[in-house]
């Protein structure tokens, strides 16, 4: 038995020799022996007890054999059948046959012990990776209207945990954090254990087992060649091996797909067009550009949220009318659902589909020319970034164009925040009139403005109040201590839809109002959605289309746009012109007179 030991180094003269065992060294060494003789007893003891109650209690031993091998056998085929989207997550899903299950059995039959054990193990890890891109992906479904990507999506997990932060509190974001992790661990510890579990009863009965997984086999390839299906799945499942091919081969395209982006961002149609070339129509305008959180095709037409919104838009229109505006509305298909705003964001500015973050980091860091920065780039107008959820460096600031930023800490607002929006739109838009669009300047103004009260979780809610009595935005103290509570919103299908078409209504409200309030005959207003709210809300295979309407006073504005075709008013049509969002940059451009000029990178 080994013993490990500690030599005493002795001075000179002590009568000892420096490597020689010493009085310190023997009561060690006894010590360490009697430690491990102690463990060895207290794990054969064990052991023997064990032994001692199968032999006293063999129902109730062979009971639990048979529960942990038929609870580890449900936990492997459950993990190789397990869906990918909450609606498929059905009993009739679990009722197949798996491929990888019969191939594993055949395996470990073949193996001897040792290499069986590391091929279990390996099994085990296989099927814990599965799961949890299942699980992923189920997430991503619900919130995102898509799959998880390995290549692209871990860079959205800060962002995950900033929102829960910001909307739960920091202490519900860490404890998700952790509580993710060691779910992972756990559920790797499981699977493992169930595929060690599984091998050895395979092995100890290797005949029937055999048996078993030959018949299988045939069972799985007679339904296979047949084609036989059951609740309009395939009873011979490949569910595992597919689910695993799909996001490899997911993260092979998307990597193929970045190295093609680079070269494509770096041509432009208008790359090259000289300053006096760009805008020449819209000379003498004040221009502004606003997004409107999670405005979505689903907020004018779901029958739940639809009839709110569309009494807002109808009544907005009128009151426009009333003040001499005129409005033409289309539609355009985001890059993004659900979330990643920036996306929207950056692809309609810059007429390049920018739909992950791996895209927009490239193109951001580039100098492909926004819509924003061509307006900078004529010298005719000031530019300005209105954007209250900015709370940290935001260096994109340069790429849009932007003379100047105001983001959460330039507004002034002394109210609370409503879950992750920083300030009300009222509030917003009453900020940027005081501090921007209000002033006297030498040059017109192109306005960038993120309005952000209609983001998820919808709770609580800011109400309107009187423009005059906005003050410093401690008049919602009220309004958000008797809001809904974001926690029992986001648990509740049924009332985030609700809360969600009031966050529209909301939002529309105060940028019409805000139109009527403060703008001019020189007053050009484009205002749209950044994606379609989550799934949850804007329901399973809801599309991505968000409405665009552009408003203004000088009918010659609203001429120059005659030819797309756009709905008069606020409310596009159903059946009116749908773009991708990458087709805005260049379409507007061209209408108010820019003219090509391309660079080629």
């Amino acid at each position: 038995m080994p013993v490990f030991t500690r030599f005493h180094q002795s001075s000179p003269g002590d009568g000892t020799s420096g490597a020689g065992p010493g009085p310190e060294r023997d009561e060690e060494a006894v010590t360490a022996a009697e430690e491990v003789e102690r463990s060895d007893a207290g794990a054969g003891s064990r052991l023997s007890r064990l032994r001692d109650w199968r032999t006293r209690h063999p129902r109730a031993a062979r009971t639990l054999r048979l529960t942990t091998t038929a609870l580890a056998a449900v936990l492997v085929l459950g993990a190789l059948l397990l869906p990918n989207t909450l609606p498929a997550l059905e009993a009739v899903s679990f009722a197949r046959i798996p491929a990888e299950a019969v191939l594993g059995a055949v395996v470990v039959l073949a193996l001897p012990r040792r290499p069986r054990l590391a091929a279990a193990v390996l099994y085990g890890l296989g099927l814990t990776a599965l799961t949890t891109v299942n699980l992923l992906d189920m997430g991503f479904n619900e919130y995102l209207g898509r799959g998880f990507n390995a290549a692209l999506d871990w860079d959205l997990l800060p962002d995950a945990q900033a929102y829960v932060r910001d909307t739960l509190g920091g202490g519900v974001a860490t404890a998700a954090a952790v509580g993710a992790v060691v779910l992972v661990l756990l559920v790797a510890a499981v699977l493992v254990a169930a595929a060690v579990r599984l091998a050895n009863v395979l092995a100890r009965h290797r005949v029937r087992a055999t048996k078993g997984a030959l018949i299988a086999g045939t069972v799985w390839v007679t339904c296979s060649a047949l084609g036989l299906t059951l609740s309009g799945g395939p009873i011979a499942s490949e569910r595992g091996a597919g689910a695993l091919k799909v996001h490899s081969q997911r993260t092979v395209e998307s990597l193929r797909d970045e190295a093609a982006f680079v070269k494509q961002s770096k041509a432009d149609t208008f790359g090259n067009t000289p300053p006096g070339e760009l805008l020449p129509d819209l000379r003498g305008k004040d221009v502004i550009f606003t997004f409107i959180e999670s405005y979505g095709r689903s907020a004018i037409e779901d029958p739940v949220m639809a009839p709110g919104v569309d009494r807002t838009l109808d009544t907005s229109t009128r009151a426009l009318e009333k003040a001499g505006f005129a409005a033409r509305s289309g539609w355009l298909t985001s890059a993004t659902y659900g979330g990643s705003s920036w996306l929207g964001h950056s692809t309609t500015m810059s007429g390049l589909w920018i739909d992950n973050q791996r895209r927009y980091r490239t193109v951001s860091a580039g100098d492909h020319l926004t819509l924003t920065k061509a307006f900078q780039k004529t010298g005719a107008w000031d530019t300005v970034g209105v954007m209250p959820g900015v709370q940290k460096g935001w260096p994109e600031e340069k790429w849009y164009g932007l003379d100047k930023l105001y983001d959460a800490f330039d507004l002034g607002y002394k109210g609370p925040k409503f879950s992750w929006s920083t300030m009300p739109d009222q509030y917003a838009l009453e900020a940027f009139q005081r501090q921007v669009h209000g002033k006297k300047r030498d040059k017109p103004l192109m306005s960038f403005v993120i309005l952000t009260s209609s983001h998820q979780p919808w709770a609580p809610l800011p109400k309107m109040v009187g423009w005059d009595e906005l003050g410093d935005g401690s008049v919602f103290d009220a309004i958000e201590k008797a809001g809904s509570k974001a926690s029992d919103v986001i648990t509740d299908t049924t009332k985030s839809r609700e809360e969600y078409g009031r966050s529209i209504q909301y939002s529309v409200t105060s940028l019409t109002q805000w139109l009527q309030r403060y703008g001019t005959d020189d007053t050009v207003l484009v205002f749209l959605g950044d994606h379609q709210p989550i799934a949850r809300v804007s329901g399973n295979g809801a599309g991505r289309d968000v409405p665009v309407s552009i408003v203004a006073k000088d009918p010659k504005v609203l001429d120059k746009v005659a030819d797309w075709n756009w709905t008069e008013g606020l409310k596009p049509d159903r059946d009116a012109p749908v773009w991708k969002m990458s087709a805005f940059r260049d379409r507007f451009l061209k209408a108010f007179g820019s003219t090509p000029h391309p660079s080629r990178g």
